[in-house]
This record gives structure tokens, sequence and C-alpha cells, in this order.
């Protein structure tokens, strides 16, 4: 996918105040209110810093960069906290690609908005579960886990109603591992969680609506693994048919075939996440090429529907081509995928070695 071009950063991970960067001005990235503005010159946006740097025409330097503490607006060595909130910024060492993995956190970071986790704060207002759970695993591995954990305490739901006020039956599984996250079986909304299971389920497994089709095998995937993590009884099995979101779930049971072919190259187009999932299940090579040097690296294109109005703050041609960039849930992805292959691959690099030792 060949994105806008239109140069542009936004500053506010985590719990921050939200603010965009482009063509030399400063913007309240909610409200459109412009800020600050300059005229500058050799302006440079480099990504895996966090950081924005340029000169302006009288030859003052600037920068404003992002950092744990919060955003800072350098002058010529004098500095100004914008805003701020503590957030964790892992350096990645010992990664294939660590300033990749500081970009793709950043997309993931920069959507938490009042404690929740959006997939894109500038066209949602609320978390829905099925990309809060990968989100939140994200965090969760990044050590940021405490940004969304009142949200997640705060659940009263078993299902999210994102689309279209459905009850849509994987919801069940993704509250019962986000809850395991923070709390335990105790947690008052797991017993609403187990009953309202009870109306979804075909013999021993799940059946129902997500996504717009019928899905069982991802739906029983995720109430398995949210009973499993909270260590509750498991009385279901998944069932042997094709679903084409079975290899959407990777967290677990690999060994269950998917029965179908793989995503379409269209869907790489417009709903990347799914064939990155895809890959992190299969252990497939990437299934696009992804740079650190690039801004933004993570999207969807929407369908029809609402048009993403929010991302005319950006530019208006995103929302032409209703293009939503940064996004959460792929950024997520993808960095669940490649902090999985690099742990495999010290995994696999420490099994050689011991080979070679033993011999």
């Amino acid at each position: 996918m060949k994105l806008p071009h239109h140069p542009f950063f936004l500053f506010g991970m985590g719990n921050r105040r939200k603010l965009l960067y482009k063509a030399g001005a400063l913007y309240d990235a909610l409200t459109g209110e412009l800020l600050r503005s300059w005229s500058p010159v050799h302006e440079q946006i480099i990504p895996h810093e966090y950081t924005v740097k340029w000169q302006s025409r009288e030859g003052k330097l600037y920068s404003i960069r992002e950092d744990e503490t919060g955003v800072c607006l350098m002058v010529e060595g004098t500095q100004t906290y914008l805003t701020g909130n503590p957030i964790h910024l892992p350096d990645f060492k010992g990664g294939r690609d660590a300033n990749l993995l500081k970009v793709l956190l950043h997309e993931v970071l920069i959507h938490i908005l009042d404690g929740k986790p959006l997939t894109n704060f500038l066209v949602q207002n609320a978390p829905n579960y099925r990309d809060g759970a990968i989100i939140a695993e994200c965090l969760r591995r990044t050590g940021n886990l405490g940004l969304v954990k009142d949200w997640i305490l705060g659940l009263t739901e078993p299902f999210d109603y994102a689309r279209d006020g459905e009850r849509e039956p994987d919801n069940l599984g993704q509250a019962l591992f986000l809850i395991s996250m923070v709390a335990d079986k105790d947690h008052p909304l797991v017993a609403g969680i187990l009953e309202q299971a009870q109306g979804f389920r075909n013999t021993d497994y799940l059946d129902g609506r997500t996504d717009g089709g019928e899905h069982p095998v991802y739906q029983t995937k995720w109430m398995k693994y949210g009973l499993k993590c909270l260590g509750l009884p498991d009385p279901y099995k998944i069932p042997v048919s094709f679903d084409p979101y079975s290899s959407v779930f990777w967290m677990d049971y690999k060994d269950i075939p998917t029965n179908g072919p793989p995503f379409p190259e269209r869907t790489k187009e417009t709903c990347p996440h799914l064939p990155w999932a895809e890959a992190h299940f299969h252990g497939w090579d990437p299934p696009m090429p992804v740079s650190a040097k690039s801004y933004p690296l993570s999207w969807e294109v929407q369908g029809p529907g609402n048009p993403p109005f929010g991302m005319s703050t950006i530019s208006p041609d995103f929302l032409e081509r209703r293009i939503v960039a940064p996004h959460a849930r792929h950024a997520a992805e993808m960095l669940l995928y490649f902090l999985d292959q690099t742990q495999a691959g010290a995994r696999l690099d420490s099994q050689e070695e011991n080979i070679l030792h033993a011999h």
C-alpha cells in the first residue's frame, strides 16, 4: 500500500496530550487547534527517535522529541516539556531491527487515549475487545500495560457491541483474556461472560457471527484461551471446519489446521493486520516489506459506512481514500510478530550452540 505522501508525525504516546506536527506547524491533534508555527528549512522526521528537527530561516535549531517523560520542544538547547505522563520505551537491544520495533511501538502507544486502547484516536471513540486484546498484549510485553489497567478493571459488559450493536461471541474470550492480565476469576464480569457463552454454545464449541461472518474456530480458540489464562474449567473443543479467521489467532493452538487458503492479496491492502497475524500463526516470512525509515508503517482501509473524517486533520487525501493511519492493531500485530521471531531465533541460536558444544 502506498500511503498519501504528506509528511507528518504524531506526538503524545500513552495518556498524554495528542499533538500533530506537519509542514512547520504544531497542532492539537484532537481539536485541530494551531499551537505554534515556524518557517522550517532542512526539516527531518526521525520516527525511531520519536523526533522532528529543523532549522529556521533565521538559523535557529529546533526539535520536538518524545521520551519516557514527555514531549519536549528544544530551541537552541533550551528544553520545554509540552505534555508529560510516564511511559516505557524499551530500546529492543538484541532485536533484529530495534529501530523498526521502536516505530511500531510508537504507532501502538500513540493511540492510548484516556486510558483506553484505541486503534486510531482520530477516528475512534471507544475501544473494541478484538483489537484491544492484541494491543494490550503488546503493552504487556513492552512494560506499558498499566496505561490501560483501569479500563480493563472497569469492564462491565461481556460484549463491546462495536459492530452495529451485535453480540459477537469472540468478545467473550477476549474479555476473559483482558481480565486475566490485571485480575483473576473473581472479577465481577467473569460470571456474566460464562453465562453468556451458554447462549452461543453449539454442543462443545461456540457458534455465531464475528466481523460479519461465521468463525467458530476463531471464537472457540479465544474462549478456550481466556478460560486457560484465568485457570477456569474448559468444556470446549475446537471444531474441525474451515474458518478463514482460524490463523488470525496465533497465541496458542497452532497445531490446529486451518483447512483453507491464505488471505488474498487484496486483504494486504485493506486489512493488513490479518495477513500479519496469519504469518505469525504459520511462522511465515513477513507478508509485506516494512522499513523503519517510513512513517506511518500501519494502516487500514475502511469499507462502506462512516468515512474516517478525523483523518482529514492530517490530510484530505487520507479521508478521500478512506485510509486510517497509523493503526494500532496493525502495528501491534507486526510488533508481536517480530518480537516472537526474535525470541524464536534466539532459542534456535542457543540450541545450535549447545549442539556444537556437545560435539
